[in-house]
């Protein structure tokens, strides 16, 4: 085996990268999904949808048909998502007002959330926006309304922090999202669902072992119906 790249360990390099758990978030979308793609990583998803699947895309700021970013300098700089990126239009989309866009969301119109995560719990509680010290994020955003509203939210995420700490726990120490509003996990290590029992492992990402990933995370695991990627 090779060498890890200078300045990563060789954990580090475990796993599925950014894009490989974004192309496995995308696998399990439903075609016609009505889907609102969060800041960040969770954006990636985008890029990897199956062919012969369509998928309409909602963004806080409203608009609902969103297409793919444009290459950088290119596009509308009015024409941006919620994180302020500049996106484009898919045919029918259709502008609106953020109060409209809103209701879409709380009245449980959208299919599928996909948003980053600071904490996810074994019970499905969701800390996502603050950390709860003196210099974090000041306001919650769209997320509260999203996981609220919407009929399931994914989680894309490192499955630990910088500092090795575990981000899937028993109980978040963070102020939280929303309370047991979590569907199912897509961590660079595991496909974890959210059950009435806890943590249930869906898959193993290529090259990861289960005790690696149980070592690894704040809560028992559940092991059953595992399905592996990798050797």
């Amino acid at each position: 085996m090779s060498a890890a790249p200078q300045g990563r360990s060789q954990e580090a390099t475990l796993g599925w990268s950014r894009e490989g758990i974004a192309e496995r978030v995308a696998q399990d979308i439903e075609n016609g999904s009505y889907v609102n793609l969060g800041i960040g990583i969770p954006e990636l998803v985008a890029k990897f949808v199956p062919a012969g699947r369509t998928l309409v895309y909602h963004t806080e700021n409203g608009l609902l048909g969103m297409g793919p970013s444009p290459a950088a300098g290119q596009g509308d700089p009015e024409l941006i998502n919620a994180g302020k990126r500049r996106v484009s239009m898919m045919p029918g989309a259709a502008f609106f007002d953020q109060a409209t866009s809103f209701a879409m969301i709380r009245g449980g119109h959208l299919d599928l959330s996909v948003l980053g995560a600071l904490q996810v719990a074994a019970n499905g509680d969701l800390a996502n926006w603050s950390t709860g010290a003196d210099d974090a994020i000041p306001a919650v955003g769209g997320a509260m309304d999203l996981v609220a509203g919407v009929k399931r939210v994914f989680v894309m995420t490192t499955h630990v922090t910088k500092e090795g700490s575990p981000k899937l726990v028993e109980r978040c120490t963070y102020p939280l999202t929303g309370r047991g509003v979590v569907t199912r996990v897509y961590s660079d290590l595991a496909v974890i669902d959210i059950t009435p029992r806890g943590f249930a492992l869906v898959e193993l990402a290529p090259g990861v072992a289960f005790d690696f990933v149980q070592e690894r995370t704040g809560a028992p695991i559940l092991r059953n119906s595992t399905r592996r990627t990798g050797a």
